[in-house]
């Protein structure tokens, strides 16, 4: 038993791979079975680590895809060009291969059901997938508990270059289909299908005050996505009245910046 107040340590763990998701042209969804697996919040990342045949080590972090109710745990990976660890992990990988993980890590960037609502997401890119942990944690907290659903209400704002971009696209419009209480908004930057009659442009004051609940109502805000975009959307908000201690922030660094 670990003392009060000191939490564990946390180890690296052998993953198995146990199946592969294609979700865009260039994300894909690990799924993996990890042994002994702690648990984890909504929002928390864990680090892989690569090990080359001469020692050579590469470390990345990555948020959880799923929810802790999942048994398995879901890394969702973007490949990047210059990406070493993701060209591995998007080109190579497949079920029934190992891969070195430690964690749950992060104890800011997470929500669940006690944390309350009403609950404002907002994604750039990849920056979907640690808020879709949380819709998916909300979805399988809650059931199909209307009561409990309506005082917890969810509105979800995802930016993407364009429609084959859109990360969980299907889900998502599964999600809000099925629940009243969960909007989803997105809005394409740069390609738009014809007949598109959502948002075309990047995330700005005007948008958010479209979307977003007003700041009398104190919703729990999560943004997520590259820094020009998480930086502009937390202080588009901030000015709009929201308090700055309920909106949380979580940056990709300078990539993807025309999200």
């Amino acid at each position: 038993m670990n003392p009060v107040g000191i939490a564990p340590r946390i180890i690296w763990r052998l993953a198995t791979v146990i199946d592969v998701v294609p979700e865009t042209p260039r994300t894909r969804t690990l799924v993996l079975d990890v042994p002994e697996w702690p648990g984890h919040r909504a929002g928390q990342h864990v680090d892989v680590r690569l090990t080359a045949e001469d020692g050579y080590q590469a470390e990345r972090s990555y948020s959880i895809a799923s929810p802790p109710e999942d048994a398995r745990l879901s890394l969702t990976v973007e490949r990047l060009e210059d990406g070493e660890v993701s060209s591995y992990l998007f080109d190579e990988l497949h079920s029934g291969d190992k891969l070195e993980l430690r964690g749950p890590i992060g104890g800011y960037f997470v929500w669940d059901i006690p944390v309350g609502g009403p609950l404002f997401l907002v994604g750039g890119g990849s920056g979907i997938v640690p808020l879709m942990a949380m819709l998916r944690h909300r979805n399988a907290a809650l059931g199909t508990a209307s009561m409990e659903r309506h005082r917890l209400p969810a509105r979800l704002l995802y930016s993407s270059r364009s429609w084959d971009e859109v990360i969980y696209r299907d889900e998502l419009a599964r999600l809000a289909e099925n629940d009243p209480t969960l909007e989803v908004r997105h809005t394409l930057t740069r390609d738009q299908p014809d007949g598109w009659t959502g948002f075309r442009r990047r995330i700005d004051r005007t948008m958010l005050e479209e979307v977003a609940w007003p700041a009398s109502e104190k919703p729990r805000v999560f943004i997520c996505g590259p820094t020009p975009l998480v930086e502009a959307v937390a202080t588009n908000l901030v000015g709009l009245g929201h308090q700055p201690a309920l909106v949380k922030t979580e940056r990709f660094g300078p990539t993807g910046g025309s999200v």
